[in-house]
């Protein structure tokens, strides 16, 4: 990738994770080291068991590295205990943001992910596409140069889904950086940057076009090997 070493947002510094399970230890990630500069769009990209949520996982603070550091600037969640607007306000709340301004906003941006009918509804009231793009409009509250997004689409519909990704362009177009998992090839092939996960390790960076265009497997594609740069 094409990082900017400056502003990286996103910087696994040789991450390991092991399981201990009752066959012993299993290592999902194997030393991952990797930059994501700022105003990025990244995917990525491989097979169930890979490593891809776990990575993920990692990037968000969800679960710690057995060995090694990731740095990452900052994200948000989606709380249950809380209306969908109240999730959007939150972020807010810690900016000295007054309340009529914090409301104008959340109703703004659940407006832009098609959820203004539900503001007043709980994470558990609206279905699970519902959730994850009030999680998408919680996470711009604030202007984030980062947003970290596990299967971001993944339960939408085709044109919710199109909704979701035009934002994200928008966002990226206006400087901030965006991470995501997707199993959707479709989708992967309309981002500029896709890594490849395969057995705990970061494999390859692929053309995205070549993503978009093949019916093999991820790992079928004419990309270059990361080794290959060394």
């Amino acid at each position: 990738m094409n990082h900017n070493e400056n502003q990286a947002l996103i910087n696994p510094e040789q991450v390991r994770k092991l399981y201990k399970t009752k066959a012993g230890t299993l290592e999902v990630l194997k030393g991952v080291d990797f930059r994501v500069g700022e105003g990025e769009f990244v995917a990525i990209v491989g097979p169930s068991g890979s490593g891809k949520s776990t990575l993920i996982n990692m990037i968000t603070g969800i679960d710690r590295p057995t060995e090694g550091e990731v740095h990452v600037a900052n994200f948000f969640q989606l709380l249950p205990t809380l209306t969908v607007l109240e999730n959007v306000m939150m972020p807010m709340n810690y900016t000295g943001t007054y309340t009529g301004k914090r409301k104008q906003r959340g109703m703004e941006l659940l407006e832009r992910v098609d959820l203004p009918d539900v503001a007043q509804k709980y994470p558990s009231q609206i279905s699970g596409g519902q959730q994850q793009r009030a999680a998408i409009a919680r996470a711009l509250a604030n202007n984030p140069r980062l947003i970290v997004g596990d299967e971001p689409t993944g339960n939408l519909d085709s044109l919710s889904a199109g909704l979701v990704f035009a934002l994200f362009e928008e966002l990226v177009s206006q400087g901030t950086t965006i991470v995501m998992v997707t199993h959707d090839r479709d989708l992967a092939g309309q981002v500029p940057h896709v890594v490849e996960v395969r057995d705990g390790r970061i494999l390859r960076e692929v053309d995205s076009r070549l993503v978009a265009s093949s019916q093999a497997p991820f790992s079928g594609y004419n990309r270059r090997d990361r080794h290959e740069d060394h």
